[in-house]
């Protein structure tokens, strides 16, 4: 998962003892007993917290003479280029500020000095907003014979050419400046859903324990699930399923106030901008049609087959009578270990996307040893994965490293997202060095489409190809087809609420779980705690985002088919497609990487490797 932060190998036998014996008791460690080289080293943004004080009264400096510009945009060229320069500095400043007080808060969620100031700039960035309120309404007040003659007499006013178009793009939902500052105003309230959530999910909620594989008492942790999901004990599945899934059903009525708050919210913008719809709003900061958002759901729909083939496969050959959610990620091949330490998974890694070349690989390299990764579940963390950072910093990643394969691929995806952020920073001014949603999951699953090409080219026993395929199968369920059932539950609960339709929890289980229905077929039994999942899914509060982690997907597949089969004209495109950031718009950048994603064709090219890789899983199970 790639943190928007911008605002506008074996272990040490010391280390692996120690963890061990905090795992054996159920402990989660505590981050001073992990060895500093496994650990971000974000003292690169900020060396001490004084400095980042520093920097904050140096943003609230930069705001009155930023707002000082308002009503002098239309008087020249110079005038309009230096407020669009002032922009750009006081985004790289909030944008180092945020990124150093959101990840010191994200080591440890329990601190609270780093918690008030994520707070403190969730505030500081509403008057951000509101100083520079003034710029799209204003420079949609220039005629643009006028923008045109600024361009011509001032030539570095050409560099923010594509902003100034799509200003001018937008200009049917730009509103009059006192009501785009009342707006930005709301901003930090219309953040609360999201905030009480992440509170709520990473410091407060506690899910109690169970007895693991060896009968010890362990403590259920959101990465703990993770590994016990996959684990071949049913009775450890079931009652870590139960234990996580039944702390959320507890407070399903709040969650879900929660989450119909943070909808109600998105409809409020989109109707103050006149919008007709919120999906409307959210794409059309892309400039991407809601026909591509439909065209994924509805491309995906008419080709649930081959999911409902895998689904019974499994009940099947997991001899069950029901097949459950908890199921759902267990290898098909019970017998295959894969223990991989964190060093021995950058090795593989590395190996694995030799096809990019050393322009990629020499900084990927460099990540790996330079403090870019924060990688063991520590108390009070931020669970799950994430890439951060902010033009000007290197990129960070966070991990929550447990020894599995799917670590290995959460390595290889996170720092795909590094490599982008680290390709668009170099090469792209503050202006365009936020490349789009719509993108930002392609270089993370391109890697792990070119890595799992890698292993599957090794020297492998039937089991083994059998796990790969398995595990390949998984990425294509997890990322394109449940991501694809996310995006179809959020633009659901929209449209009911666009209908004034109840948005209660009730009513978002129950579409929760006929979507699962539909997605899945009859093979898998729906019960009430897989209803209730909705409520523990942080991208909910992200407004649009978990559709993209699909049609990234079907696009990465592409281009990294592209890079296996083309060499160099394809790396070369692909590179291009890492140093463009928001320079245009993100389906005209994935055109010119040599993919067109207002097409279904790489939709259905997706369900169709999902197929073929079903087809030889089956002859492989068969070859007994």
């Amino acid at each position: 998962m790639k943190r928007l932060l911008l605002p506008a190998v074996l272990l040490a036998t010391a280390l692996l003892s120690g963890l061990c014996a905090a795992q054996g008791t159920g402990k989660i460690p505590q981050r001073a007993d992990i060895d500093p080289k496994y650990k971000w080293k974000l003292e690169g943004i900020y060396a001490t917290d004084d400095l980042w004080d520093a920097d904050v009264k140096r943003l609230e400096g930069m705001l009155a003479p930023w707002a000082a510009m308002k009503g002098h945009l239309s008087a020249s060229g110079d005038s309009l280029l230096q407020a669009f320069r002032m922009a750009d500095s006081v985004g790289v400043v909030s944008g180092r500020l945020y990124a150093y007080a959101s990840m010191r808060r994200d080591e440890d969620n329990r601190v609270p000095r780093y918690l008030g100031e994520v707070d403190r700039l969730n505030g500081l960035f509403t008057q951000v907003g509101a100083a520079g309120a003034y710029m799209s309404p204003e420079i949609l007040g220039i005629p643009q014979a006028t923008l045109d003659a600024f361009l011509k007499s001032t030539p570095a006013l050409g560099l923010y050419r594509h902003a100034l178009d799509d200003v001018l793009r937008r200009r049917p939902h730009t509103l009059p400046e006192p009501e785009e500052r009342l707006l930005a105003l709301s901003s930090e309230m219309s953040g609360g859903p999201g905030t009480i959530f992440g509170a709520f999910d990473n410091a407060d909620l506690r899910y109690g324990s169970i007895r693991d594989e060896n009968g010890q008492l362990t403590e259920v942790t959101k990465a703990r699930w993770e590994m016990w999901r996959v684990s071949p004990d049913r009775r450890v599945r079931r009652d870590a399923f139960q234990t996580l899934f039944g702390t959320y059903a507890g407070f399903n009525n709040t969650l879900g106030a929660c989450l119909n708050a943070d909808v109600k919210g998105q409809l409020f913008y989109a109707r103050a901008r006149k919008y007709d719809t919120a999906v409307e709003a959210s794409l059309d900061n892309n400039n991407i049609p809601v026909s591509v958002y439909r065209n994924l759901v509805a491309t995906v729909n008419a080709n649930l087959g081959p999911l409902h083939r895998y689904a019974e496969l499994r009940k099947k050959w997991m001899g069950l009578d029901t097949l459950r959610l908890y199921d759902l990620y267990v290898p098909l091949v019970p017998e295959v270990k894969f223990d991989v330490s964190f060093e021995a998974a950058q090795k593989e890694v590395v190996a694995g996307l030799q096809p990019l070349g050393e322009t990629y690989l020499a900084p990927f390299r460099k990540g790996l040893e330079s403090g870019w990764i924060d990688v063991y579940e520590t108390q009070g963390k931020t669970s799950g994965a994430y890439s951060g950072g902010t033009y000007s910093t290197q990129p960070y990643v966070l991990l929550n490293w447990s020894n599995t394969l799917d670590d290995e691929f959460t390595l290889a995806h996170e720092m795909g997202h590094s490599l982008h952020s680290y390709f668009t920073w170099k090469t792209q001014p503050p202006v365009y060095a936020n490349y789009s949603t719509f993108v930002a999951e392609v270089a993370s699953t391109g890697n792990e489409a070119l890595f799992m090409h890698h292993l599957l080219q090794g020297k492998l026993t039937r089991e083994q190809r059998m796990y790969l395929i398995n595990h390949q199968l998984e990425q294509i369920r997890g990322t394109f087809f449940r991501q694809t059932l996310f995006a179809e539950f959020e633009l659901r609960i929209h449209e009911m609420a666009e209908k004034g339709e109840p948005l209660t929890a009730e009513a978002m289980n129950k579409l929760y779980a006929d979507l699962y229905r539909t997605y899945y077929g009859p093979a898998l039994t729906v019960d009430s705690l897989t209803a209730c999942e909705w409520s523990r899914i942080p991208h909910f509060y992200m407004h649009y985002y978990v559709w993209q982690y699909a049609t990234s997907f079907a696009a990465s597949m592409a281009l990294s088919q592209k890079v296996l089969q083309e060499g160099q004209p394809a790396v070369d495109r692909y590179l291009g497609f890492l140093k463009a950031g928001s320079s245009d718009y993100p389906i005209e950048i994935l055109k010119h990487a040599g993919v067109d994603m207002s097409t279904p064709a790489p939709i259905e090219a997706t369900v169709a490797q999902f197929s073929r890789l079903l087809d030889e899983l089956e002859k492989l199970h068969d070859s007994k």
